[in-house]
């Protein structure tokens, strides 16, 4: 691997995880160093960390928001 791209991995704790969890990723940045930005397009994906990703985990948590809402609700009318 080169050094200037083991260099950018050290810096990054994220990259660094996501390439010991997928070690066929050494191979791929061994033979083309270009395909860094590929790279960290799959950690992303891998760690959910996409746009999506984030949506739908904001709609979850205001979907258990709302719900909490109703249940309470439900009590307060049922006293």
């Amino acid at each position: 691997m080169r050094l200037e791209i083991f260099e950018y991995l050290q810096e990054r704790k994220d990259l660094k995880e996501f390439i010991r969890q997928q070690p066929i990723w050494y191979r791929k940045l061994s033979k083309n160093p270009q395909s860094l930005q590929a790279f960290e397009t799959a950690s992303l994906h891998y760690f959910r960390k996409t746009i999506p990703d984030h949506v739908e985990k904001f709609s979850n948590s205001v979907q258990m928001a709302s719900m909490m809402m109703h249940m309470f609700q439900a009590m307060n009318e049922n006293q």
